[in-house]
């Protein structure tokens, strides 16, 4: 499964506001496109949003280098960055929390100045910006794979040293939102981790937690793991208390939108109050998140920018209509849950909660895993 597909400077998505009931893609010609699919989580997940907005900037550069005759912004480094900067800029807005995609944007802008120190020409430069978006997302497959594979040989060795499963016993693992295919450029990281585990037989049970309403995570994570014949269980973010006192959880593996300098991590909301029930049960906590998550630029979870969202979606599901009529294509509906005349100004949408480092027990990269030393900060240096 992927989110985003390509053919030479042809960008699509499918649009995951309709998965998994109906598959649709749809064609993003510029980045204020990109914009408007990012800000109405069309598309999600850190990796997958910085792959889309850098994919953008390389489609529009592109054309405009294959027009006749080429705009004038093309003409030196100087005159591409001054034009591409409002653009950047825009899409930096679309998603604040997650830091991927501003990692994204500071790897395409160092471009425009290696190009003046460099004494390249407009058209070069152009060209390098061009290589450096699209490399944005082709190197995120074979990171998501090695953090996957780190981090499940790190657990399985944590847990058969401490005597908790026997050598090559499944164990079960339990995931927030959804970190797969579809919230990167392929393969995942949380989820990547649990689909490592079920390709080595290693994975007994996989559970998933949703907000209230259902939201896209959960909608997402379900389609992944069906798709993949994981065996698997979903349950409220309210029921994560109750399910570790009366089934096995072996670790829970959750993604990261950001990771602080201190190894405070900004993920869905839900991740910490699984993080708080974990460390009551003992379970081991995983963050598994690419070095471009990493932000040692914000000293701790404190000063992680949390988005809110639209009030409204608070209270808004999305589905198809129950139960189905034989026969009749699946009418895809929005319904409200909440009073009709319940006050906007009354609700708490924040799409985002930050767990402190003291309460993870390891966090997981493509250069490696690094563990809590029992401390309130994660000292990150190693995989930087």
């Amino acid at each position: 499964m992927t989110s985003i597909r390509t053919n030479g400077d042809e960008i699509e998505i499918v649009d995951q506001l309709l998965l998994p009931h109906v598959v649709r893609w749809v064609p993003v010609l510029t980045p204020e496109d990109a914009y408007d699919a990012i800000k109405s989580m069309k598309i999600r997940g850190a990796p997958a949003i910085a792959s889309l907005a850098a994919l953008s900037i390389a489609r529009y550069i592109s054309l405009a280098l294959s027009a006749s005759p080429p705009p004038s912004w093309l003409s030196t480094p100087a005159a591409l960055s001054s034009h591409l900067s409002p653009i950047l800029d825009h899409l930096l807005t679309s998603r604040p929390t997650a830091v991927n995609l501003s990692q994204a944007i500071t790897r395409i802008r160092s471009v425009f100045s290696k190009g003046e120190a460099q004494l390249l020409s407009g058209g070069d430069t152009a060209l390098a910006v061009i290589a450096e978006s699209r490399a944005v997302a082709d190197e995120d497959v074979g990171r998501n794979k090695a953090m996957s594979r780190l981090g499940a040989e790190w657990v399985l060795a944590m847990l058969e040293a401490e005597g908790t499963v026997a050598p090559g016993e499944p164990i079960n693992v339990l995931t927030v939102c959804n970190t797969g295919s579809l919230a990167t450029s392929g393969y995942g990281t949380a989820l990547g981790l649990i689909t490592h585990l079920h390709e080595q037989g290693r994975l007994g049970r996989a559970f998933y937690t949703q907000s209230a309403p259902y939201h896209q995570g959960t909608r997402l994570t379900a389609l992944e793991l069906l798709t993949l014949g994981v065996p698997s269980t979903m349950l409220c973010d309210t029921m994560v208390g109750s399910l570790m006192q009366h089934f096995k959880v072996h670790a829970v593996a959750v993604g990261a939108d950001r990771v602080a300098k201190n190894g405070d991590t900004a993920n869905k909301i839900g991740t910490y109050n699984a993080a708080v029930l974990a460390k009551r049960h003992g379970v081991p906590f995983l963050v598994v998140a690419p070095v471009s998550t990493l932000d040692p630029k914000t000293p701790s979870g404190k000063e992680i920018p949390i988005e809110h969202r639209p009030p409204m979606e608070a209270v808004l599901a999305r589905g198809v209509a129950y139960p189905p009529k034989e026969g009749v294509e699946a009418e895809q509906v929005v319904v409200q849950i909440a009073p009709p005349n319940l006050s906007l100004e009354g609700i708490y949408n924040p799409s985002f909660d930050v767990t402190p480092a003291e309460l993870i027990t390891a966090i997981v990269t493509e250069n490696g895993v690094v563990e809590n030393k029992g401390g309130e900060v994660i000292d990150l240096s190693s995989v930087l």
